[in-house]
């Protein structure tokens, strides 16, 4: 299987803006992780919503993926589940905000 050129880069900016918003939400959070750990956060995330739509698809396997990755970010920022909630719903709110603004950002192609 050849996966083409165009989806290897929009993995790799997707990877690279999620990364960024989580990061910057888990400061907001006054979370003592770094770049590293919102990076492993981001293709953790990735990689549990892709398995969950492989074997389930669907709307169910959006609400098992992200309760797939809010373990995960519990796990990866020592938190708890209420306190990776906020996170997460914080980082879903930047991230809806950034994916509204950044494919206009280039102009008609």
């Amino acid at each position: 299987m050849v996966v083409p050129l165009e989806a290897v880069i929009g993995f790799a900016v997707s990877l690279v803006i999620s990364t960024i918003i989580i990061y910057i939400v888990s400061k907001m959070f006054e979370e003592k992780e770094g770049f590293g750990t919102a990076l492993l956060a981001a293709f953790i995330g990735a990689i549990i919503y892709a398995i969950s739509y492989y074997f389930i698809g669907g709307l169910l396997a959006s609400v098992v993926g992200g309760l797939g990755w809010l373990v995960a970010m519990s796990a990866l920022y020592n938190a708890g589940l209420l306190k990776s909630l906020g996170m997460a719903v914080l980082i879903w709110v930047f991230a809806a905000a950034i994916s509204f603004f950044l494919p206009t950002l280039t102009g008609p192609l």
